[in-house]
């Protein structure tokens, strides 16, 4: 079964003034179907891999043939990542989180302006193209990462809750080469509702268990990772 560009969820201006209206035609309408395109001919003589639901398809890339292998990781990628994006964007959003997810992303992050901070940070510092994302790994453990192009933490066995593109075509008509101010208004488009669902439904397949950091913190007011940070465990529901 052939993979298929999903419409947008919302109008091409719905994002205006933070994202532009000429933004979100080019990047869905050229950049996803590109991904959809070409992802589906590098399947093509492959059913087996064909028939996989894209998740499964990128969790798995050992699997697919090393003459398609990389087609499909930067394709398959380009798909899953964009399909994600224009699920926890929409008009009238931004704010802060609410609920399960505010309390485990303050476990793990600390208040809502360190994390936004942290996670822009992350997103300035990817050279060149690429993703930055919160994951929930293979421990059960909230965490902010970045990956380049159109690579996915998925394929890493991580889930995604959610995630900023950070490539040029996702910014550059507004915002020219000003990655940081693009990072920064971005947050006023995050529909949270649509991302704590995300998040529920990776705690679930965790077990209903999501590992918080607590101790110790660096400096800067983050979890200091390198330290062998401890942890607790929030339940959910």
């Amino acid at each position: 079964m052939a993979h298929e560009l999903p419409p947008l969820p919302y109008g091409y201006d719905a994002l205006e003034p933070w994202i532009n209206t000429r933004t979100m035609q080019l990047h869905h309408d050229m950049h996803h179907a590109a991904y959809v395109k070409n992802l589906n001919a590098a399947l093509e003589g492959h059913p087996d891999l064909a028939a996989k639901g894209i998740d499964a398809l990128l969790a798995d890339l050992s699997a697919v043939p090393e003459a398609i292998r990389g087609a499909v990781r930067n394709n398959g990628g380009g798909h899953a990542n964009h399909t994600m994006f224009w699920q926890i964007m929409g008009p009238n959003a931004g704010g802060q989180p609410e609920g399960e997810l505010a309390a485990a992303m303050t476990s793990a992050f600390g208040d809502f302006e360190s994390f936004k901070t942290r996670f822009n940070d992350a997103g300035g510092k990817r050279f060149g193209s690429g993703w930055v994302w919160v994951v929930l790994d293979k421990d059960g453990r909230l965490d902010i990462v970045s990956t380049p192009n159109q690579d996915t933490p998925t394929s890493d066995g991580s889930k995604v809750i959610f995630g900023n593109d950070v490539w040029e075509h996702a910014y550059y008509l507004t915002y020219e080469n000003r990655r940081p101010e693009y990072l920064k208004a971005w947050w006023n488009v995050v529909n949270w509702k649509a991302v704590a669902d995300r998040f529920a439904s990776a705690a679930r397949g965790s077990g209903g268990q999501v590992l918080a950091l607590i101790e110790p913190v660096s400096a800067s007011g983050f979890p200091d990772l390198e330290r062998g940070s401890r942890a607790h465990r929030c339940a959910q529901g």
